[in-house]
């Protein structure tokens, strides 16, 4: 399993990276944030050597201008992964499945050479989604055991605990084989 960590606005421009494989930096979300210090954490994951990714917290509605909205932000750098963060927002709401899953295709659509990646918790897995549509993969949230989700998919990353920052775990065999599969 290969170590990593997803970082936002809250987190320090020069996060620790030592053993660390991947970060995942958050974007945007909805249509109107984007984080401040992207521009920062990005070079320094990139400095790093880490491989990185991408996220979007996204909201129900106006599913095309976020993806739009997203891609504008995130970097366009080939082997880059990009994420949909699907959760509950900060009003109590979420997005419909059938928006989750427009979003992840507009997203594949926009940004044809990069993989995308549904972000989620246990709880909304198990149920509240019922398509089961993960684009190029599961990234699954369960404060359990790194690499140890309590899920039946096949998953891919697995954040397993927020103390003290988001720390996750990649299913893949080395560096290098992430680098690969990320490479599209």
């Amino acid at each position: 399993m290969l170590q990593g960590i997803d970082v936002s606005a809250y987190q320090s421009s020069t996060y620790g990276t030592s053993g660390l494989s991947f970060v995942f930096i958050k974007a945007t979300e909805s249509r109107s944030y984007v984080n401040s210090k992207l521009s920062a954490q990005t070079k320094h994951g990139r400095d790093a050597g880490l491989v990185l990714g991408f996220y979007h917290f996204l909201w129900p509605g106006d599913i095309t201008a976020q993806a739009e909205y997203f891609v504008s932000h995130a970097p366009e750098t080939a082997g880059d992964v990009l994420a949909v963060d699907w959760e509950t927002t900060g009003q109590g709401t979420h997005a419909s499945n059938a928006e989750k899953d427009a979003f992840i295709r507009e997203v594949k659509a926009l940004r044809p050479h990069n993989r995308v990646v549904l972000y989620t918790n246990r709880n909304f897995w198990l149920n509240i989604d019922t398509t089961s549509y993960a684009g190029d993969g599961l990234w699954i949230a369960d404060y359990v055991a790194a690499g140890q989700p309590r899920i039946k998919a096949k998953w891919l990353f697995h954040q397993y605990t927020d103390d003290p920052l988001d720390k996750d775990v990649a299913n893949f065999g080395s560096k290098t084989a992430l680098r690969q599969w990320a490479a599209v």
